[in-house]
Formats: C-alpha cells, structure tokens, sequence
C-alpha cells in the first residue's frame, strides 16, 4: 500500500498548511491517523508518502511502515519525482531541513538548541526527534575513513592547535560500497563545549554531496577559518574565543562517524564584517575504490 497523506495547501484557514493555517498539534490532521491506522492492521507492508507544509508526528507508525517518503510540497514535477524514487529509479540522496517529531507535543523547534533543549537527566519530557535534522537514506551504502587535519591523521587524545585567527582543511574519503550508483551527503557541524555564552550543541558548518558510482571513492576536502566558530559574547560583539572545539563529520545532527578535536589558541579576537561565512568545499576526482574493511561505516 502506497499511503499519500500530509496537507491541503492554502492561505488564511482555507488548508491545513500555507500562511495563516496554523496548526494546534503535530497529529496528521483530520482523519488520517485512524486511516494509515486501518491500513497497517491490514497486515499489508505501507509506505507512507507525505506531502505536507510542515513535518508531522510519526511515532505512532514508525515502527510498523515499510517506508516513509517526506516530499514536502514538491511542486509541478512532484509527481514523477516521488514515483522515480518509490519504483527505484532514483536512488534517494534528500536530507531532512527539520527534524521529524516523535510525538504531536513536546518536540524541539530547532536542533541548534543548547544542552537544556535536548533530553537530560533534569527533564520529564523526552524532545529527541524520530528523524533527526540532516537524516537521510539510500538505496545504495557508503563508507567513510581516511580522516586527515591539513593532510595528518590525528590522535584523539591530542587536541590540533589552531590559531585564534587561522584555518584548518579537514579530510575524509567516501566509498561506494552498494551495487548502485548514488549520492551520499556528509555533514561537518560544530560543537563548542565550552563557551562564556550558551551555545548550540552542534551547529551545521559545512556539507558536501558526494556522487559516486559502485566501487567509486572519492576525496572530500572541508577548508574551516575560526570565523565560523564566532558567536555574539558578552559584551555584545562578535567573538573567536581560545578554547577547546570539536568538528563532527557526520551522517546527521545526531550520527556522528568521526570527531576531530581542536584547541584554538591565542587572544579572543573580534570578528568583523569581513569575517569567513562559509567552509570551503572541495571534492577530489572519483577514484576506484581502495579502504581496509574495519574501518567500514556504513
């Protein structure tokens, strides 16, 4: 069963998403709870495709769907576009902009929440999402090693020293180890355990997606000026705060494959208006595929 469920587009109550349609819970609206319901007692595997404004509760079915498929409002081409993708023409490589709430109330708004924003030993409500912010997957599988700081490997223990006021290039290889060509999508956030503010647990800095052919390997390159570690300080001004950091290569905001620790070091400084907003990507030439099997992550 191909269960189509999500919203009726509109303005100012005449949907159930679009502006002015707001929405008093997360449940899929009207009647299509005890619909998907009926069509999973049917013993029948469902894929759920939704397309919607806006991300809904899916806890209730997770575990018993086939599938789920988050389209969104796609648009003119959505139509063949969601087809290609449940008969297996395309080999999905979307990532979610939001997460997926597990339950219609409780939820976080965004993942850049701070420590108290996420599940802790002092909250009573559980707000980890089902489908984090990033999550993704594929019909193909990828594997991930070879991680270098400016061409090294690096030791966990041993912190890379970088200047308040420099710039590192983080490296990785992404191997397609599936029968299928696809498109994998790795994600570099950061995170700041300590800072003279409250900050995000993680914070996305940088993606790369990387199309690979079966057997391919590919190089990617993430080039990181202390810039991008800047948030508004105490006294109300931009800063690069000396310290220790952490760069996460990873699958989503909460699938986390390698940690490159990092100490800035040097004078907090002020970044200004010609501050580095970006991270340099760049993505090396495919190459056939050469990586040892216990470093497989897929």
């Amino acid at each position: 069963v191909v269960a189509v469920l999500g919203d009726r587009a509109g303005l100012f109550g005449n949907g159930t998403s679009g502006e002015g349609c707001d929405a008093e819970t997360l449940d899929l609206p009207g009647v299509q709870p005890e619909l998907l319901e009926a069509l999973l007692t049917t013993g029948r595997p469902v894929v759920a495709v939704l397309l919607s404004g806006r991300p809904y509760a899916l806890g209730a079915f997770a575990d018993r769907l086939a599938a789920t498929v988050q389209a969104f409002f796609p648009g003119e081409e959505g139509g063949p576009a969601v087809a290609g993708v449940l008969s297996g023409r395309v080999c999905p490589s979307g990532r979610l902009p939001v997460s997926v709430p597990r339950r219609p109330t409780g939820s976080p708004s965004t993942y850049l929440g701070p420590p108290l924003a996420h599940a802790t030993a002092v909250t009573s409500v559980d707000p980890t999402p089902l489908y984090p912010f990033g999550h993704g997957l594929s019909y193909t599988t990828f594997a991930w090693d070879s991680v270098r700081v400016d061409g090294a490997t690096t030791d966990p223990e041993r912190p890379v020293e970088v200047p308040t006021d420099g710039a590192i290039t983080v490296s990785m290889t992404v191997h397609n180890i599936g029968k299928r060509p696809g498109a994998d999508v790795v994600q570099l956030y950061l995170h700041d355990p300590v800072a003279q503010v409250t900050r995000p647990v993680v914070r996305l800095i940088g993606y790369a997606r990387v199309a690979l052919a079966p057997g391919q390997s590919r190089r990617v390159d993430f080039r990181v000026h202390t810039d991008l570690t800047a948030f508004t300080g105490l006294a109300g001004r931009r800063v690069v705060e000396p310290g220790a950091l952490e760069l996460r290569l990873s699958r989503s905001s909460t699938d986390v494959a390698h940690t490159v620790a990092l100490q800035l070091v040097g004078d907090e400084r002020e970044a200004g208006t010609d501050r580095q907003l970006t991270t340099e990507v760049t993505l090396h030439k495919p190459q056939p595929q050469h990586f040892a099997e216990h470093t497989q992550s897929p």
